[in-house]
């Protein structure tokens, strides 16, 4: 009697299983790496574009209130502008008082309100080291005690900023309206530089503020 074998089936090795495997861990390996790297350039342009949104929200609104700075000749006014240069950890961090027309976002039905006296100080940030905060106060420019004022943090990512003051001749790091004879209280122009920190580069903005009362003084 004749015994018939079984044909052998083809398979896979042991060996060949674990070779499979380990290019397939490879392979998903590989793809995690890729979606991680999209996600985090995702995540950098976002904080990107957050941060240039803030820095030029803030800039816009800086460059307002400095061009309502008053001071004008028929009606009397509380002339302030007060820039006071400073430095820290190598980097510029100045302060400024001014007396505007033009209050952060907000005018009066007519277009603009009274007199506020706007200042902008900053503090370190206890939650992130080599950062700051950008503290803007603001007060009735009519109550000479300045009270009613409090501080909101604008920013708590600031790494510098800068003023400038031109006098029509020269420019100079620090401004006081109170030590200067009237029609020359006010500078010609203000220089601001603004670096703003990200998730990614930090933001660098700069522009240049015309004062028209300063003109008007003459």
């Amino acid at each position: 009697m004749i015994a018939h074998r079984t044909p052998c089936r083809p398979g896979f090795t042991l060996i060949e299983l674990m070779v499979a495997v380990a290019i397939l861990g490879l392979i998903l390996v590989m793809l995690a790496g890729s979606f991680h790297a999209v996600a985090a350039g995702k995540t950098q342009a976002e904080g990107r574009i957050a941060a240039e949104q803030q820095s030029r929200a803030l800039l816009w609104q800086i460059s307002n209130e400095i061009r309502g700075t008053v001071a004008t000749q028929n009606e009397p006014s509380h002339v302030i502008v007060i820039g006071r240069g400073q430095m820290e950890n190598n980097a510029p961090l100045d302060s400024l008082s001014i007396a505007t027309l033009d209050p952060g976002h907000r005018r009066a039905l007519e277009g603009f309100g009274a007199e506020d006296t706007v200042s902008y100080a900053t503090a370190a940030n206890p939650d992130h080291r080599g950062w700051f905060r950008l503290l803007r106060s603001q007060s009735s420019s009519l109550l000479s005690s300045g009270g009613g004022s409090t501080s909101v943090i604008v920013t708590d990512s600031l790494l510098s900023i800068h003023f400038r003051y031109y006098d029509g001749n020269l420019w100079t790091e620090s401004w006081n309206s109170e030590a200067l004879p009237p029609g020359r209280q006010l500078p010609q122009a203000v220089q601001i530089d603004l670096l703003i920190a990200s998730n990614a580069a930090p933001v660098r903005l700069s522009t240049m503020v015309t004062l028209p009362m300063a003109f008007a003084q003459w």
